[in-house]
């Protein structure tokens, strides 16, 4: 037997300032639950971290909005995500936040490292300040019109229209939104990264990239060839994680973009200290054959294919990302989803409409792995409908129900099988090593097709032998070929176990199996008991997601 793989799930740490709706999940939430799951089944020890980003400029914009502190906003949203994750599977070994003590000494720790092997230095610059106010305004404090695209509402950081990102000075006409007022600059020194400095090592290893999806690889190509600018590693904000040095004025924190992803380095010693060893987290940080995925949306994608590389490399010692398999973006009627501007509905309206597998196969089955995928609500009612409820969940009730009615409620004991019947068992086999090989890949839509696949093989085997007339006609053929179906079942049942894990556990009570144990076709003894056998999934009425 092969040793594990140890393999880092790390997903993308959503701002503590508002809920999800499906385009976080299908962008950047369920993809990592899919792949973790599988490779758990694999027998591969897998590491699934991410949390709560607590000090993104959403979230001091939205308290002084409501007159409230950060930490309230983050009290308030963070339970809410932990919420989502148990009602949808979400299946992490942490979700913690990046207010942690050890997240702060892990972070100026980082810092400084950085400083030691001389990749921070210090530089007076002019930054806006809203005179107004009193205060400087970090980059989201800021809007105005983005130099490449002309979008009215471009952020300081970031211009949400092209993906670019952009430092408040880029902007065209910008405004405070604290007052609305014209910002005027002003002088503050601040720590800035050379991040200029790694502009030919990250195009030296972006170049060994393997099996990377073509939007990712030839964004982090373009930004790297296109020349990196060296970037404030500081800035002027109460609200974050303190610098460790006293040397450029009181009020300055870790800029939130550079201390959030090393909430992927933090979050593994934090599991680690709770699992009472401390250094287990070295396993999947430090040993160069660990493995390590990030699992974004293609906002992200500067972060965590340059930026977050860059940084590890200036540390030395940590290993760089295995792949960064970032999603396109799920649009709603041809607009981003997204909770700042209020497109597409918050996940918690569909989770209390549709079972939480059905709203994952839904999703799942249109994930926007390489293009942007336009999300209609008719169109997740059709696919519950027309593939999952007709195709999977039927095959299970008819297999089991024509078992348990015929033969006692247990499985029977099979005469020697015949050719169609040992074909069957051979597909299903065949079709697990498939999918896992697109999953192994990240392709997890061509995963999810593959064990559908595997369900009509043996609605499709049953139709030909049909065993509901063999009871009656020729009662031991009837026993092998229900004896067969089962275990075809129970193999596609593997096969849908890291997508569907709700339905997966309720199957094995009525196979008499328990859980799903490793990623391969279990046998379902002859005579072992079948549980009560009861439909897996609900059908959808046709207005189920209509506006009531």
């Amino acid at each position: 037997m092969s040793e594990p793989r140890y393999i880092l799930v790390a997903v993308a740490w959503p701002y503590a300032q508002g809920p999800l709706h499906l385009g976080h999940i299908a962008g950047a939430y369920l993809p990592p639950d899919i792949f973790a799951r599988y490779h758990r089944l694999a027998g591969n020890e897998v590491l699934m971290v991410s949390g709560s980003d607590v000090h993104g400029t959403p979230i001091t914009v939205k308290a002084e909005q409501e007159g409230v502190t950060p930490q309230e906003i983050v009290d308030r949203y963070h339970p809410e995500f932990l919420s989502y994750w148990e009602r949808l599977g979400i299946s992490f070994d942490l979700f913690t936040t990046t207010g942690t003590e050890i997240h702060y000494r892990v972070a100026q720790e980082f810092f400084l490292k950085l400083l030691e092997n001389g990749h921070l230095y210090r530089k007076v610059t002019e930054q806006f300040y809203d005179e107004e106010r009193g205060q400087f305004l970090p980059d989201r404090y800021i809007e105005g019109t983005c130099p490449h695209c002309s979008y009215p509402n471009a952020r300081g950081d970031q211009c949400d229209n092209c993906g670019r990102t952009l430092d408040p000075s880029d902007l065209i006409d910008p405004r405070s939104k604290l007052t609305g007022s014209t910002p005027v600059l002003r002088e503050t020194e601040h720590y800035y990264w050379r991040l200029s400095a790694f502009e030919k090592q990250l195009e030296e290893w972006l170049l060994t990239r393997k099996g990377w999806r073509p939007h990712v690889l030839n964004f982090a190509l373009g930004m790297v060839r296109d020349g990196l600018q060296d970037r404030a590693f500081t800035r002027d904000l109460d609200w974050g994680i303190p610098i460790p040095v006293d040397d450029i004025g009181e009020g300055k924190s870790i800029y939130v973009w550079w201390e959030a992803v090393m909430g992927y380095y933090s979050a593994p010693q934090e599991w680690a200290q709770r699992q009472g060893d401390p250094d287990a987290w070295k396993k999947w940080w430090t040993d160069p054959s660990a493995e390590s995925y990030y699992f974004v949306g293609k906002d992200n994608i500067p972060f965590h294919a340059v930026y977050w590389p860059a940084l590890l490399m200036g540390h030395g010692g940590l290993n760089l990302p295995t792949n960064v398999p970032a999603n396109q973006y799920v649009t709603f009627g041809g607009r981003k989803a997204s909770k700042s501007m209020g497109v597409g509905r918050p996940l918690s309206w569909y989770l209390d409409r549709l079972e939480p597998d059905a709203l994952r196969f839904a999703l799942a089955s249109v994930l926007p792995e390489q293009n942007d995928t336009d999300l209609f609500d008719d169109e997740i009612v059709r696919r519950v409908n027309e593939e999952l409820v007709s195709t999977w969940g039927n095959l299970v009730n008819r297999t089991l129900s024509l078992t348990s009615r015929n033969f006692d409620g247990a499985v029977p004991s099979p005469g020697e099988l015949a050719g169609e019947d040992r074909k069957l068992l051979t597909a299903v086999d065949a079709a697990l090593e498939e999918e896992a090989a697109h999953i192994e890949a990240v392709e997890l839509r061509a995963g999810l097709r593959t064990a559908l696949g595997a369900a009509a093989e043996v609605n499709a085997y049953l139709n030909a032998t049909e065993p509901w007339k063999l009871v009656k006609e020729d009662r031991a053929r009837a026993a092998t070929v229900l004896w067969t179906a089962v275990q075809a079942v129970a193999g596609v049942r593997v096969a849908f176990a890291p997508y569907l894990p709700f339905s997966t556990e309720a199957l094995g009570e009525m196979l008499g199996i328990g859980p799903v144990e490793k990623w391969s076709r279990p046998e379902v003894p002859a005579g072992t008991e079948l549980g009560e056998i009861r439909p897996l999934f609900a059908k959808l009425d046709d207005d189920a997601l209509a506006d009531e």
